[in-house]
């Protein structure tokens, strides 16, 4: 019971990035389909099954070297989310008055994710007392509760995409170059 508990808050704490780009994507395309909004769960989700896993296998194998590595995560994640941020904040300055609906590509979508779970490597020391096994649901917990996180994140989105159009990707942008910098802050400093 204490694993699941666990798993479910380390889920909660660690979606809450996957949150606000998740809802900055369904800001981004107010229009989008179930299929679009699943697949932008499931890939918030899957980084953040996958990243508290390759931790713990870094905690019990190469220790040092990620200890190392451990020190560029909030360079990595800022450099990923103001890239993607600033790219809308382009978009959404050099628009006319047109509204153009525009999807996030698969690539796109790949950065968000590998930034937004970058800091689940980290949960790898917070898991390193379980077996593989119990590591491999915890991870599994963690990322179940950030794709229905961020699923909930793409619905809030797109309905205030509806609602605020026009100025969606100035505020998506301006969404993600502030959760790149809370990243970057909190690990820094």
């Amino acid at each position: 019971m204490t694993l699941l508990l666990n798993s479910i808050f380390l889920g909660i704490g660690l979606a809450m990035d996957a949150f606000s780009v998740s809802m900055a994507n369904g800001l981004h395309d107010a229009n989008m389909k179930i299929r679009k909004m699943t697949g932008i769960s499931f890939t918030f989700g899957f980084f953040q099954f996958l990243m508290p896993l390759i931790g713990w296998i870094c905690v019990h194998t190469i220790l040092e070297i990620f200890t190392e590595f451990e020190k560029i995560i909030p360079w990595i994640a800022l450099i990923l989310l103001s890239y993607i941020g600033g790219s809308l904040l382009k978009e959404g300055f050099s628009k006319e008055e047109k509204v153009e609906e525009q999807t996030i590509g698969i690539k796109g979508l790949l950065i968000q994710g590998i930034a937004t779970s970058i800091d689940a490597l980290s949960v790898g020391f917070t898991i390193a007392h379980y077996n593989l096994i119990s590591a491999f649901i915890s991870s599994l917990i963690i990322g179940i509760v950030t794709f229905i996180i961020s699923f909930a994140g793409v619905k809030i989105g797109k309905i205030f995409g509806m609602k605020l159009a026009s100025k969606a990707s100035l505020l998506g942008g301006f969404i993600l170059i502030c959760i790149g910098l809370e990243i970057f802050i909190t690990a820094i400093f």
